[in-house]
């Protein structure tokens, strides 16, 4: 099992170091890179003059198919003088709210999407919407990357987040490629509970079929130290030199971690390391 395609989805300029992560996985993974560059509509028809919706939509339309091709020049720029990589460019243009179905239909053929972390200052505002399409829509994990934090490969080490949950468990399945060439893997199990499924032993089924697969596994069970886990999480990351977090995503619904936050949130928020998340 390995990835062949990965998918990188572009909504600005800024997002080009993005690009330059997702080049450098494909070519570490010996995989074909699918670039998707795409030009939003924002414009809302209730807000233009009475008999003037035909013509802002029209002009709306033109802008952002300007911008999409000047993007799509830029990429292609970018890649011409990549030597061992394979890869494609396409451009679509889309009103904001087809960006979810557009994205979803092409990383559902995907091994994996690239993206940046969607909350990071600077990041244009569509940048959560096509995270969450490749997540939901498309059923494709992705792998997050920090700002100034380019993917290494192969991972030295990786941190795994398990909380015991499908979520952690479908994101561990995703991540088995990267999990195989890492020096060392640890299962980290941050308060688990005495009644959950794997009670005195967490981490200890998983481990064993992780290592089946022939990864180099270890299982740290930690007391919770603070209020949010993505703290605690990304400083055992630290503690170990791990170049890589694998978790699970989303195990509250979208909306709550929105108004509330949680650990997927908070981790995409401020997470020094590339992200690995899947559902």
């Amino acid at each position: 099992m390995s990835y062949k395609t990965i998918l990188t989805v572009l909504c600005d300029p800024s997002q080009l170091p993005q690009l330059d992560g997702a080049a450098a996985l494909a070519t570490a993974q010996d995989a074909h890179l699918e670039v998707l560059c795409l030009g939003i509509d924002h414009s809302q028809a209730g807000y233009f003059f009475p008999g003037g919706t035909p013509y802002g939509l029209r002009e709306a339309i033109d802008n952002a198919l300007q911008d999409v091709t000047r993007l799509e020049t830029m990429v292609r720029d970018r890649l011409a003088a990549a030597i061992d990589l394979r890869w494609s460019c396409e451009s679509a243009v889309t009103q904001s709210g087809g960006m979810a179905s557009l994205i979803g239909m092409r990383a559902r053929f995907a091994d994996l999407a690239v993206q940046s972390a969607p909350y990071a200052q600077g990041q244009p505002q569509d940048a959560v919407t096509a995270t969450e399409a490749a997540l939901f829509e498309g059923g494709c994990p992705v792998l997050i990357l920090p700002r100034d934090a380019a993917p290494v490969m192969p991972p030295r080490g990786v941190l795994v987040a398990w909380n015991q949950s499908p979520e952690a468990l479908a994101a561990i399945r995703r991540a088995l490629p990267l999990l195989r060439q890492a020096r060392m893997v640890e299962l980290t199990c941050i308060d688990p509970g005495r009644s959950g499924p794997e009670r005195s032993d967490p981490g200890g089924a998983l481990a064993q079929m992780l290592t089946r697969h022939g990864v180099r596994t270890q299982v740290a069970v930690l007391a919770r130290s603070g209020p949010r886990i993505s703290d605690q999480l990304n400083r055992r990351a630290t503690e170990i030199g791990a170049d890589l977090v694998v978790m699970g995503a989303y195990g509250h619904s979208r909306l709550r971690q929105a108004i509330l936050g949680g650990a997927t949130r908070n981790m995409l928020e401020q997470a020094a390391l590339p992200v690995f998340l899947a559902r």
